[in-house]
């Protein structure tokens, strides 16, 4: 599945933000657990499960674009 097939879907796992992201699954688990700010928010299903809103996975990307004309 591409990553514009997934970001169509309301809610993602975290192996398809890995994969979105570029960011290791242990690195998504670690923010979570650790309740690191600025991490992506997400959202516990039946006590394991967790799901990341694909806006949320958006916005968090969008957050952290350079531009050229803020660079220097």
């Amino acid at each position: 599945m591409s990553e514009n097939q997934m970001l169509e879907k309301p809610y993602l796992n975290e192996k398809e933000v890995a994969a979105i992201t570029g960011r290791a699954i242990s690195t998504l688990r670690n923010e979570r657990f650790m309740r690191k700010p600025g991490s992506l928010p997400y959202l516990k299903i039946g006590g394991r499960s967790v799901r990341y809103k694909s806006e949320d996975v958006i916005a968090y990307m969008e957050g952290r674009r350079i531009t050229f004309d803020e660079v220097g």
